[in-house]
């Protein structure tokens, strides 16, 4: 079925999230933000997509953008600076008491909106109250776990999940992989606009090879159907397709894993296929987990985590390990050698001897 009209933008930006209405000293109020800041939204949203940034990415930020002003009841952000955010990450830590990775997320929003919105440094906050971050191993799975999980899995999301573990991606780098960044002659997937918007190539596994080109054979008979229809399009960003006008419906920009029916784009309005749900992925991965009879809690990005250490396990170097998965430092592919360091392998329990 093929939609006919476009939904409104969905407001507020983000998904609905269980608070009592004025719970909390930053509760948005979506409804007096638009009336009080209707050109500083619209600025932050074509900020956001001028500069590519995901669609989860706008509305997270946002969200958080519209919190801090809601804490500050309403002052112009031109009026507030430093301090006034400096006592907003201390009031999330201390009273709202999220954590760490939330708390950055409210700074990473903020300073987009006085670095990239209003173009005002924002300057040294100086230190802020910060929860403790928590000190986790990433959770990796064997071999044998991987090959009983896959083995409960079928189709499309068989041969995804394949790719995460074969070829160390990330969730949403798999689900955004486009047609022309599969090189099957050189063995390689180019990963374009990773974490951090930088590009990377990691290796395309040959166990994978026959299914991928079997899979992109129907997909490539689907594109032309939707060609045929008057459709046909995906996402490239608007600046791209302002340069190349039929770029968006070029084999090669396609998604390889796309959407079973035609959806409207929520920001442009147009009919397009966009890539598959993430969460149905995600989804058939927990019910595999759970089949295959797996106790450790173990999720799509574990399979990532699996790919890095036992490329070390292999004596692969940590260097070559890092430019596959495109960390930026050295120091977070390091968190995988202290996954090889377990203490089984020099310390007996005293109850064995």
């Amino acid at each position: 079925m093929v939609p006919k009209t476009a939904p409104k933008e969905p407001w507020p930006p983000a998904p609905n999230r269980t608070e009592g209405r004025g719970r909390y000293r930053d509760t948005p109020q979506w409804d007096r933000l638009q009336h009080r800041f209707p050109d500083l939204l619209a600025r932050i949203k074509t900020t956001l997509r001028t500069r590519h940034y995901a669609y989860k990415t706008e509305q997270a930020y946002l969200w958080w953008i519209g919190r801090f002003l809601c804490f500050h009841e309403l002052t112009d952000p031109q009026e507030l600076g430093a301090i006034a955010v400096k006592r907003y990450l201390e009031y999330l830590a201390t009273e709202r008491e999220v954590s760490a990775a939330t708390q950055r997320q409210a700074l990473n929003a903020l300073m987009f909106l006085y670095t990239k919105v209003l173009e005002r440094p924002l300057g040294d906050i100086g230190p802020y109250q910060k929860p403790q971050p928590a000190k986790r191993l990433p959770v990796v799975l064997t071999r044998e776990e991987i090959e009983r999980i896959l083995r409960e899995m079928q189709g499309v999301y068989a041969l995804m999940a394949g790719l995460l573990y074969g070829s160390g991606l990330r969730l949403m780098e798999c689900v955004r992989l486009r047609v022309k960044d599969v090189d099957f002659a050189q063995h390689q997937i180019v990963v374009r606009d990773g974490k951090g918007e930088k590009d990377r190539i990691t290796v395309l596994p040959e166990r994978y090879r026959d299914a991928l080109q079997t899979h992109l054979e129907e997909v490539k008979k689907q594109h032309d159907r939707d060609l045929a229809l008057g459709y046909g399009a995906v996402y490239v960003w608007p600046s791209l397709e302002r340069k190349y006008p039929h770029i968006a419906t070029e084999w090669g920009w396609q998604y390889v894993f796309p959407a079973s029916r035609l959806s409207v784009d929520p920001r442009s309005g147009q009919v397009r296929r966009h890539h598959i749900n993430p969460t149905s992925l995600q989804k058939a991965f927990k019910t595999a987990v759970r089949k295959a009879g797996i106790a450790k809690q173990a999720s799509c990005h574990t399979l990532r985590h699996s790919f890095a250490t036992h490329l070390l396990e292999m004596g692969y170097d940590i260097r070559t390990v890092q430019e596959l998965l495109g960390h930026a430092s050295v120091t977070t592919t390091m968190i995988y050698t202290h996954v090889l360091n377990r203490p089984g392998l020099t310390v007996k329990s005293p109850a064995d001897f």
